[in-house]
């Protein structure tokens, strides 16, 4: 049985992916034991794609916790989408990997200094709230370009 913490993630990645599809886009969920991103997105006629890795809090709506790998791995086309499941609505920031990666912040253990927490705060990325135009518009197929078979063809 899939545990509330796995809900909550699995929430925020199909809300994610549901937002990008109205938008034009193509997402699709990758397997939740990819490395990397949970969702890999382009448009229909494959001109611009993205990797996106989504964050999701049901509860604690000031910071996300990241991986430590959010400081090593980034690129142009990844995209962190930190998702808010408030109660009355939900809230989107859609944060270039490269921006995330330079403001992770590094909380030590104080105790046992056996673990890191690795997280990053809204007031760093408050200027990212629905941002959705990070992901460019998307291209879209006309009547044109899409290739038709002839009559009287073999194909």
């Amino acid at each position: 049985m899939a545990s509330k913490h796995q809900l909550t993630g699995m929430t925020g990645v199909y809300l994610v992916a549901a937002e990008l599809a109205r938008r034009g886009f193509i997402a699709s969920p990758t397997s939740r034991s990819a490395y990397g991103a949970d969702l890999l997105v382009t448009d229909a006629l494959c001109q611009r794609s993205y990797a996106v890795q989504v964050k999701t809090n049901a509860r604690s709506f000031g910071f996300w916790l990241l991986s430590k790998n959010a400081r090593v791995v980034k690129s142009r086309s990844l995209i962190y989408a930190l998702v808010n499941l408030r109660k009355d609505r939900t809230e989107y920031y859609l944060v270039p990997s490269l921006f995330l990666a330079r403001n992770v912040k590094i909380s030590r253990h104080t105790k046992t200094r056996k673990y890191d927490w690795y997280s990053i705060a809204l007031e760093k990325i408050a200027k990212y709230r629905d941002g959705w135009r990070i992901f460019k518009q998307p291209s879209r197929p006309t009547i044109r370009s899409i290739p038709t078979r002839r009559k009287g063809r073999a194909g």
